[in-house]
């Protein structure tokens, strides 16, 4: 804390910890909790975005008496995790920053989280080079052949790498497991509405009793209870981010010819293909296509990545 001029001025340095659009509420390097606003515009990383200041943010605030506290600074991130903003093509939409890892809850029924949903966190959390979590929620209201499915989609994840969980929050299932990875961290909670985020963060710490809603019967989806993104202490140690739901999850700053890197084993199979610029679609001698025909990838694997690598020549078309 750096005291400037008078007793009534101080500059504050702290952590954003919740954002409701206009306002940010940052705690200090003692704990102390700070309403306040930005003033002008912030461009960070080159891009533009709905919201310039993240939760996560390490940030700088000018506090005079009697006035509203204002950030004059955003520190430089470690990373953060982007999306593009559903209603502005051409803005992005800052998740989260200066993250330890990215967990995404999915659900195989109300709602089910789709495989492409799936891949496309995936990939934006590789390209931000952060650790991510697959974990599926509601065991306890799975069919045996829903659990069947879901362990063969845990499969496909796991021999890629990536770290798999099956939970319970209802139950409790399987959450000491979970706190065991988020102890001492901070860790980014992303999800379609109604997959149980909240009643997760309510049955990891006692102490929040945060507001939870009914999946609608009608259209088997979940209603937004997280209206705005907050960071949540964790009485075990470590800190959550709880987002509001999201349907999509579009790339950004993503070239098509970038996208196989950010899908491990399509990656680590690229480096058999006979030509350097191969794409991975339908050239010859390609080392990727031949480990899809062998079971080496998995076909929605691939499928995901087809998807996403058209979408993007497509966009370039346009």
């Amino acid at each position: 804390m750096g005291k400037i001029a008078s007793h009534n001025k101080e500059n504050i340095e702290g952590i954003v910890v919740k954002s409701t659009g206009s306002w940010y509420t940052i705690m200090d390097n003692n704990g102390k909790k700070i309403d306040c606003k930005i003033k002008g515009r912030f461009r960070k990383q080159g891009f533009r975005s709905t919201n310039p200041v993240a939760i996560g943010d390490r940030v700088r605030v000018f506090v005079k008496k009697k006035e509203t506290p204002i950030i004059t600074e955003i520190f430089e991130r470690k990373n953060f995790i982007i999306r593009k903003a559903s209603k502005l093509s051409k803005y992005s939409q800052i998740i989260a920053a200066n993250i330890d890892q990215a967990i995404l809850l999915a659900t195989m029924i109300t709602p089910k989280t789709y495989i492409e949903f799936i891949d496309r966190y995936l990939v934006s959390a590789e390209a931000y080079r952060i650790p991510a979590i697959l974990i599926f929620n509601k065991t306890d209201s799975y069919s045996k052949d829903l659990i069947s499915n879901m362990n063969q989609i845990i499969s496909v994840y796991e021999k890629v790498g990536y770290t798999c969980l099956a939970i319970s929050a209802k139950e409790g299932t399987n959450l000491e497991l979970l706190k065991n990875m988020l102890k001492g961290k901070v860790s980014l909670l992303s999800g379609n509405s109604g997959v149980g985020k909240t009643t997760l963060i309510n049955k990891l710490d006692p102490f929040y009793k945060l507001p939870t809603a009914e999946i609608s019967d009608y259209h088997q989806s979940g209603k937004h209870t997280t209206t705005y993104a907050q960071m949540h202490e964790l009485n075990f140690g470590g800190h959550i981010i709880d987002t509001p739901g999201i349907k999509g999850f579009g790339l950004v700053h993503m070239d098509k010819e970038e996208i196989y890197h950010f899908f491990p084993e399509i990656f680590r199979y690229s480096k058999k293909c006979k030509y350097h610029n191969c794409m991975h679609i339908d050239e010859p001698e390609c080392g990727v296509i031949e480990a899809v025909k062998k079971g080496q990838v998995s076909d929605i694997r691939y499928n995901s990545y087809i998807n996403l690598y058209l979408e993007e020549e497509n966009k370039y078309r346009k």
